[in-house]
């Protein structure tokens, strides 16, 4: 899901890269303090993973960078191309899970139009509407589903459903919430694999939450490792060789 939001922004950025910057990002609920100065730089085409403990604060940091919650602190983004500041920042967002009742008689087409287009969905079908959807659903290869109802859909044609979303139009940051939990093994592999072609060919940055530990060494290129600060971030070998993250998974996490 596309969403655009405006930050206040410095100039700080070198001007030949495309960056996004969180700086001493805090958030509070009353007294408690969920994130405490949370700085991160994430760079076009590169998969950062954020991994941590349950009640880490990560899906509070991905709250506040969407502009759902109010937070202390900045984030900045400077364009790749003109190398220009801009004060919006466009980001895809594919969540955790979608609560949608299998019976619910809405299409992919129906969907997917209500969130790019004001086209009515109750109006025949939009012919240019349609085949622009059909064509962005290809690109995850469930383009045949896009008649079909979204309760219906597989874990994994779900999944690349909202991805096919979440990139109409291309964002600068792609968000990832756990979006593979609830898939098979062999649809997360294939999850991964169409996460890194992705951030290859494109020019968007990707921030992806996970708890799988194997497929995160093996694809990512930053970890950081939340738990309401940043404990250790870097390469994910350097990471899982950090005393904080034996501490927090053991040995068998690495």
């Amino acid at each position: 899901m596309a969403e655009e939001h405006a930050h206040k922004l410095k100039d700080s950025c070198n001007v030949h890269c495309h960056c996004i910057k969180i700086n001493g990002l805090s958030v509070s609920f009353g007294p408690d303090k969920v994130l405490d100065d949370v700085s991160l730089h994430m760079h076009c085409g590169e998969l950062t993973v954020l991994i941590g403990p349950n009640g880490a604060g990560k899906s509070t940091l991905l709250k506040a960078i969407l502009g759902q919650i109010s937070h202390e602190g900045n984030i900045e983004f400077k364009e790749t191309k003109t190398g220009n500041v801009s004060n919006v920042m466009r980001i895809g967002y594919v969540p955790q899970s979608l609560n949608i009742e299998r019976e619910i008689p809405i299409t992919v087409y129906d969907m997917f139009a209500s969130y790019i287009s004001r086209y009515p969905t109750w109006l025949p079908k939009n012919k240019k509407l349609y085949a622009k959807i059909r064509e962005q659903l290809k690109i995850f290869s469930v383009d045949d589903c896009i008649d079909k109802q979204v309760g219906k859909l597989s874990g994994g044609q779900l999944q690349r459903v909202m991805l096919s979303i979440a990139i109409t139009p291309m964002p600068n940051l792609l968000i990832l919430d756990e979006p593979v939990s609830g898939i098979d093994e062999n649809g997360v592999r294939d999850f991964y694999q169409i996460v890194n072609e992705m951030k290859s060919k494109n020019d968007l940055a990707i921030l992806l939450v996970s708890h799988d530990l194997g497929l995160v060494r093996k694809y990512a290129d930053k970890v950081v490792l939340l738990d309401k600060k940043i404990l250790c971030k870097g390469k994910p070998d350097d990471v899982y060789e950090d005393s904080n993250f034996k501490r927090i998974f053991g040995t068998e996490g690495a």
